[in-house]
């Protein structure tokens, strides 16, 4: 092989590992136990960067961006994935052990919905209705700062009962988890 031919390689190699570093959006896991189940989400968590307050109004970018608005795929790049082992209860939708899709109706800002899919494996604007398990409102709050990176949580309160939380920018929007 040629001295020009290493060289473009260890280019193309360099850039890639450049790129894979600071991706704007990195894969993200959240893993909590609940009366012995556990529940996974794995999501890509975009930034503000520098967008603060144009996020989530009319116009901006979750609007701009989605083909689906207004459900937003609760991240970014791939769909979020929601992971259970057992049955679990999120508000007053039975989910069964598994593998879901999350995604999120945002067109009521003071009540966002809380979807979940049973298609799986499906790029974030691949949102398909009749592929839908439920929805659940979710309880809408101010995180006490604004957010930078996209988070979700899963905390547990006593044996049987948690909540799974959502916080971008400056929206913090939770559903109860209940393990029978």
């Amino acid at each position: 092989m040629t001295r020009r031919f290493w060289i473009c390689m260890s280019l193309v190699l360099a850039a890639a590992t450049i790129y894979a570093q600071g991706s704007p959006s990195p894969k993200e896991t959240e893993t909590a136990t609940i009366a012995g189940k556990t529940i996974t989400i794995i999501y890509s968590s975009p930034r503000v960067q520098g967008r603060e307050g144009h996020i989530f109004n009319l116009g901006g970018l979750i609007q701009q961006t989605h083909e689906s608005y207004p459900v937003w795929r609760a991240g970014a790049n791939a769909a979020t994935t929601l992971k259970t082992t057992g049955e679990i209860s999120l508000g007053d939708l039975k989910v069964p052990a598994g593998t879901h899709t999350l995604f999120v109706d945002i067109a009521n800002s003071a009540q966002w919905m809380l979807i979940v899919s049973n298609g799986t494996g499906e790029w974030g604007l691949s949102y398909d209705k009749s592929k839908d398990l439920g929805r659940v409102p979710m309880h809408m709050s101010k995180p006490p700062a604004m957010v930078e990176d996209l988070k979700y949580t899963i905390k547990k309160y006593g044996d049987h009962k948690g909540t799974l939380t959502l916080s971008w920018e400056n929206e913090s929007a939770s559903v109860p988890i209940t393990v029978d």
